[in-house]
């Protein structure tokens, strides 16, 4: 059985969950992470982080930071990830693309003895969902053009006849990133699948759908609509979508998600496959605003849309779990636990405030979001 584990990214919201249970399992932990704002503040490990924990400060673009927290591991779960809605691609690549490739020229050059990597990957690489044209079958439709969403006609149509289409769950199958966040993840994904079998190192990636649950952080609110709307419900209202407010999502519970890093940690059959791990539930934005508003007991806040729009969002997506679920796993979260879940945790900070108006308006300065009535 492996028993000393590296997380990177482990100060943070998935990374700390995972740790938690790895901790129950009793394995040994170390984490590599660089405490970087805007998720983190003051430079020290949150308190959530046991002090069972090793830790070494540093940066995955840093291979001598690298070097120092592979040591004496045998698994890693490479979950640090720069993600936001700015224009600055280059530091999606420099983070998460570069950053995997130097875990795995490490462990090569250092001749490392790695039972298993775990890799965070994202539903993001799909780009838009699978659809079903019924005329046409199944369908991937490129992204949206700038004008049909300056023309408010937000659902994606058949690219072969310009007709209506139905929304199918999402498999493993097609990818097809429409921006640079999801195009840094592919390519750790690739990285990882390529050179573990050319090492003999066996690699996972988990496409997670929108992950949700306490410590997740609020200061980096450019997107987020748990954190988003946490902050506007309750701040008195009202809650506002981009679009119309009918974009399918997929949300699953953070606890789910810990658990089914630690399932293919633990299972073989899981070896060089990526999987989806996703809440098996459709839910709108509109829905979800409904589900806030219940929870913070002000049932009549009204989720308010202006026709603003984030250029290069996908329209409706959600995860085909069989895979997971074929392993074993399945989601046990809801919704409306994750939503109490970081209610509860972010009353709690006393830094939580209102951080959504002020990126919402550096994303309008920068043509990330655009629009509006």
């Amino acid at each position: 059985m492996t028993t000393n584990i590296l997380v990177t990214g482990g100060a943070g919201f998935i990374g700390s969950h995972t740790i938690d249970l790895l901790l129950e399992r009793g394995y040994k932990v170390r984490i590599l992470d660089n405490l970087a704002s805007p998720v983190h503040v003051g430079g020290n490990l949150p308190d959530y982080i046991s002090t069972d924990v090793d830790f070494v400060r540093g940066d995955v673009r840093d291979k001598d930071a690298w070097k120092s927290a592979l040591d004496n591991i045998d698994s890693v779960f490479h979950l640090a990830a720069y993600q936001d809605y700015l224009p600055d691609f280059s530091t999606f690549f420099h983070v998460n693309t570069v950053g995997t490739a130097l875990l795995y020229e490490t462990i090569v050059e250092q001749g490392l003895s790695i039972s298993k990597v775990v890799m965070a990957s994202s539903q993001a690489i799909y780009g838009e969902g699978k659809y079903e044209c019924e005329v046409h079958g199944i369908q991937y439709p490129p992204s949206r053009s700038a004008q049909q969403l300056e023309e408010k006609r937000w659902d994606p149509v058949c690219p072969v006849c310009a007709g209506k289409l139905g929304l199918l769950d999402t498999s493993e199958m097609h990818v097809s990133p429409h921006n640079s966040y999801a195009m840094s993840k592919y390519t750790q994904e690739m990285m990882g699948m390529v050179l573990g079998r050319r090492y003999n190192i066996p690699t996972v990636g988990m496409r997670y759908s929108i992950v949700q649950g306490a410590r997740q952080s609020f200061r980096n609110a450019y997107s987020g609509v748990l954190r988003i709307f946490a902050m506007q419900a309750l701040a008195g209202g009202p809650l506002t979508a981009y679009e119309d407010g009918d974009q399918i999502r997929d949300y699953v519970n953070v606890i789910d998600v810990a658990r089914a890093n630690v399932m293919v940690l633990e299972d073989v059959r899981a070896d060089f496959r990526s999987f989806n791990v996703g809440g098996g539930r459709k839910v709108t934005v509109n829905q979800f605003g409904s589900i806030m508003a219940e929870a913070v007991g002000v049932p009549d806040i009204k989720v308010v849309c202006e026709g603003e729009y984030r250029f290069g969002d996908t329209r409706h997506i959600i995860s085909d779990i069989s895979q997971m679920v074929g392993i074993g796993w399945v989601p046990e979260g809801t919704v409306e636990m994750s939503v109490q879940e970081y209610l509860e945790w972010a009353q709690k900070q006393s830094d939580f405030g209102d951080y959504a108006t002020a990126a919402r308006s550096d994303m309008r300065a920068l043509g990330t979001v655009r629009g509006g009535t």
